[in-house]
């Protein structure tokens, strides 16, 4: 079918996705019974929880508003309650004064379930909060509805997320949602305490120890290169398939910056990546680097902090990147834009998209749908990827 067919067909589809089943219709009606019911409330206190399900690259996009609340109001005590999977993001956050971790329902991505259903679960998460005592919840996440169920079970006496139809009725604070980055939302949820900040004057920011920047001399290290050596790593994996682009074309791409770039490259990835990596390598002319599965998070930062630039589809690490303030080039198809681009000055953080009509769809997983029916990744050229390297890392080409 023709890209116009094509386009419309997946903006049909993506509408359908996005319309509530009749088991979520159901949901939000006894939601709004639960939201009805009065919990005693906690003593005041200074504590503010901050609650934020998600993984890695939606934890980095928090960080400014992290950092803006403890700026503006230093007397508070800020505790996250966040997922096991993101709390690395968080050790060398000198804002928080506690991290306390849930397997929150629906968002592990191990085939292992929670035990408890997520009522269940909740009831006696709430009691965990109501023994250490929280004055404020802010729901980060803005349609995190068990969030912010969480927070009236507790009985927090502030609950403050955005005005959305699963979330709302548990609120008392109700912030309307608009269409902007995740950077700005953050700061718009804390904007009570802060007053309004310039979202562009803010960095994400990521800290690495000294222990994580050894871990990756050691890593350069164990493959013959030194601590300084020019490195760029490629990072081509994503949490779906519908972001991610070709092992060929990565393997050109990594040819052709070795050679551009006079750097060896670093092929990075979680350890159920390395069979991608290793493929990607084998592809290669060049010499590559094969890392995937032989960093922390900690570490990966302290590597791509030494890279000239760093290249992949949208993911976590591709943030990482940019909260340590290395160039970096992002593959972006189904995520918004908007919402989910890098953070940081274009001239530093290229974003490269498709022109299909549908792009930006927001549906991450397209299940059994053949992939040649969602070509936004799969759009963007080598020659594209290449130009926007060598803006970044203001290298002319030869």
């Amino acid at each position: 079918m023709d890209r116009e067919t094509l386009a419309a067909r997946n903006i049909a589809l993506s509408e359908a996705f996005r319309k509530p089943p009749l088991k979520h219709l159901v949901r939000r009606r006894l939601l709004s019974v639960v939201a009805r019911i009065r919990f005693m409330p906690m003593r005041p206190s200074r504590r503010v929880l901050l609650i934020r399900p998600d993984h890695v690259g939606d934890m980095l996009l928090t960080l400014p508003a992290i950092r803006a609340l403890k700026a503006a109001r230093p007397d508070l005590e800020l505790h996250a309650l966040v997922g096991p999977w993101a709390a690395p993001v968080l050790e060398n956050v000198k804002e928080l004064n506690r991290v306390l971790t849930l397997p929150f329902p629906g968002f592990g991505r191990s085939e292992e379930e929670h035990t408890h259903s997520p009522y269940v679960q909740a009831i006696r998460t709430s009691r965990m909060l109501r023994k250490i005592g929280y004055d404020s919840a802010v729901i980060l996440r803005p349609d995190h509805w068990w969030g912010a169920m969480l927070a009236h079970l507790a009985g927090i006496r502030r609950r403050i997320g955005f005005d959305l139809p699963d979330v709302a009725p548990f609120l008392n604070e109700r912030i309307p949602f608009q269409n902007a980055h995740a950077v700005v939302n953050g700061l718009q949820l804390v904007e009570s305490w802060t007053g309004p900040v310039r979202a562009e004057t803010l960095g994400l920011n990521f800290s690495f120890s000294r222990l994580d920047d050894d871990d990756a001399s050691e890593l350069l290290h164990r493959h013959g290169l030194p601590p300084d050596a020019r490195i760029v790593c490629i990072h081509p994996g994503s949490g779906t398939w519908t972001k991610q682009w070709t092992d060929e074309r990565w393997a050109r791409v990594g040819d052709l910056l070795c050679e551009q770039l006079d750097a060896t490259i670093v092929l990075t990835g979680r350890e159920h990546e390395l069979t991608m990596t290793r493929h990607i390598a084998e592809l290669m002319t060049a010499h590559a680097v094969v890392a995937a599965g032989d960093t922390s998070l900690g570490a990966l930062a302290a590597l791509f902090a030494r890279a000239l630039v760093v290249l992949g589809p949208d993911s976590g690490p591709i943030h990482l990147a940019s909260a340590v303030n290395t160039p970096t080039v992002a593959l972006f198809g189904p995520a918004r834009v908007y919402e989910f681009g890098t953070w940081g000055p274009p001239d530093r953080h290229a974003i490269l998209t498709s022109d299909i009509a549908c792009l930006g769809c927001g549906v991450l997983d397209w299940g059994s749908d053949l992939p040649e029916y969602h070509p936004c990744v799969t759009d963007i050229t080598v020659g594209s990827v290449l130009e926007a390297a060598r803006r970044v890392t203001a290298i002319s080409p030869e």
